[in-house]
């Protein structure tokens, strides 16, 4: 058997090595007649430069050649770089179906998390979106809110206890945001007590949900190969490959990122269905609210998201109603989706604060204004304050206080948690630009042609930094932009049409982001939570070494912080800041 593995492992590297091959002569024979940088590795292009920490590379490219770039990519083959507004509209808005994610990022997300929105396509990606869309009202997002709220004031409470009553303390806040943002989705999401701000009762379906983003990305460079096994091998196969793979051909440290990552999502797939089941069956028979429940009062018992969908589901059409394996799937992408993303996002919110103190100050008068006023108002009932008296805010005020709307949706422009995601054709088409760029030859185009199975990179990034739309400070951190103007991301009639105000964030489209009114609320309430009785600012004080730390986010599939050198490593993620009270 073991013998047979092995040669069916060599079978299927060659048969890789095959399709790459084959690929790279029929993008020769469709060259894209698109200017772009020269390429720089025989093998890797200018990928390994384009998206490994490349921030400032990234924004470069779209104002050295426009808005449409060709870039190398693995073994010759060519990508097209996008982030021109009218091709980004058709390729997310108008020809979605032309414009397909790719198959390894189908593949693999269906190998991870089963049948989600991420990992379907046509028909029942619309069905699923169909199902899923009311599920985020406004209303229930309401009815969220205040599971949301008890976890801020949580994590508030525990940097408190951190401070000193007259002084200030540096510390790093990245793991607390981390497990503040896991403890929301768990149980805003699924319904589930995860209690990962008490660092003392972490389970193992926990440990791996904070596993699963880092797993992922230090397997990403076999990505393209997971397609191949999918096609040709049976389960039982695939998984003699891999065993014999990680034994006998990849490097150590692979080998332990394989194992790793396949023991993460076991460890999660098992308690996922164990949640699931134990929510549909306390659904169906209505019994007492169990220790998992939330909330011993009862009061959010049954709002969260996965036991709205379930109601829904059930009300549902046979026709329209989504199998187990569909709700199970939409549940573990959305515990994904949610960590890492909403993690960077707070993180880089408080960084900006910090390092723009008057801002900070503006926010912090605003939300005291908006409690003074609500106190006011006399119509905020007893369970409208927290266990240490601060009253907490209703959902259209919090959403609504302009300051934090800007502040929040400014770092999310210039600092999309996502930079980049990929489309393939399904056949040739055309990518019209509002903004002509340069052929290969050096003349004036306004369209590009590209082949069927033309790889694209959408830049989310440089869509929100394009000068052409929000300015020549595009790149400057200014919340002052959303409050001076009501056409913010709007120049001569010309805009994106991203789902998240004029911004390409949450992308656009059938395939734009489901939950970021969930990301939106977490954001603002954790932010004035915090900022209302913390006062944050960049580390200042000389390590015992003599250094002061710096800050340095780097991007690699996410934004992240760390310390350079000589103070930090520049590779262990965190984000030292100096805390102390705000005096009242």
């Amino acid at each position: 058997m073991a013998a047979l593995a092995q040669l069916l492992g060599y079978g299927v590297l060659t048969l890789a090595v095959w399709k790459l091959i084959q690929r790279r002569a029929s993008r020769q024979a469709n060259a894209l007649n698109v200017a772009g940088p020269e390429k720089e590795h025989w093998w890797k292009g200018n990928l390994e430069l384009m998206f490994v920490d490349s921030f400032e590379r990234c924004l470069k490219v779209a104002m050295d050649y426009g808005g449409a770039v060709k870039i190398h990519a693995f073994f010759g083959e060519e990508w097209l770089y996008v982030s021109d507004p009218r091709a980004l509209h058709h390729i997310l808005v108008k020809e979605p179906h032309i414009f397909e994610e790719n198959d390894a990022f189908l593949s693999c997300n269906n190998l991870i998390f089963g049948e989600g929105l991420i990992s379907t396509l046509g028909e029942q990606h619309r069905k699923q979106r169909k199902m899923l869309n009311p599920v985020f009202s406004i209303s229930n997002m309401r009815e969220l809110l205040p599971i949301i709220q008890n976890i801020s004031h949580q994590l508030k409470s525990i940097l408190v206890a951190s401070i000193p009553a007259h002084d200030s303390v540096e510390l790093d806040v990245l793991p607390w945001l981390s497990r503040s943002a896991l403890d929301c989705v768990c149980e805003g999401v699924l319904g589930y007590h995860s209690a990962a701000l008490d660092t003392g009762s972490e389970d193992e379906y926990i440990k791996s949900l904070r596993m699963i983003g880092p797993s992922i990305s230090k397997t990403m460079l076999f990505r393209p190969l997971v397609p191949i096994f999918v096609r040709n091998l049976s389960l039982f196969w695939r998984k003699k490959i891999v065993d014999w793979l990680t034994i006998n051909w990849l490097p150590t440290q692979t080998m332990r990122d394989f194992r790793e990552l396949r023991r993460v999502v076991e460890i999660m797939d098992s308690a996922s269905r164990s949640i699931f089941q134990e929510k549909k069956t306390a659904l169906e028979t209505p019994s007492p609210i169990t220790s998992q429940s939330h909330d011993t009062s009862g009061e959010t018992r049954g709002k969260d998201i996965m036991s709205i969908m379930l109601k829904a589901n059930a009300s549902s059409s046979e026709a329209d109603r989504l199998t187990d394996a569909e709700l199970l799937g939409q549940i573990n992408v959305m515990t994904f989706a949610g960590v890492d993303t909403t993690t960077a996002a707070v993180a880089r919110a408080l960084y900006m604060l910090a390092k723009h103190p008057h801002v900070q100050e503006q926010l912090r008068a605003e939300i005291c204004d908006a409690v003074t006023s609500y106190e006011a108002a006399d119509v905020n009932p007893s369970h409208a304050k927290d266990d240490s008296g601060s009253l907490r805010l209703p959902y259209d005020t919090l959403i609504n206080l302009p300051l934090l709307d800007a502040v929040v949706r400014e770092t999310l422009r210039l600092y999309p948690s996502l930079p980049v995601l990929s489309r393939r054709t399904t056949e040739a088409a055309s990518v019209p630009l509002q903004f002509p760029v340069r052929s290969v030859s050096g003349e004036e185009i306004d369209a590009i042609p590209v082949a069927q199975n033309q790889r694209l990179v959408i830049s989310i990034l440089a869509a929100n930094h394009n000068q052409n739309i929000w300015g020549e400070d595009a790149s400057e951190w200014k919340p002052e932009r959303w409050l001076n103007s009501t056409q913010a991301g709007v120049k001569n009639g010309v805009k994106y049409t991203g789902v998240y105000s004029s911004m390409m964030t949450f992308l656009a489209g059938n395939r734009a982001c489901i939950g970021f009114k969930f990301a939106e609320m977490e954001m603002k309430d954790v932010l004035v939570t915090l900022v209302r009785d913390i006062h944050f600012a960049l580390p200042s004080e000389p390590d015992e070494t003599g250094h002061v730390k710096e800050v340095y986010w780097k991007m690699s599939g996410f934004h992240t912080p760390v310390v350079k050198v000589p103070a930090g490593d520049g590779e262990t993620p965190q984000l030292p800041l100096t805390m102390r009270l705000v005096q009242k």
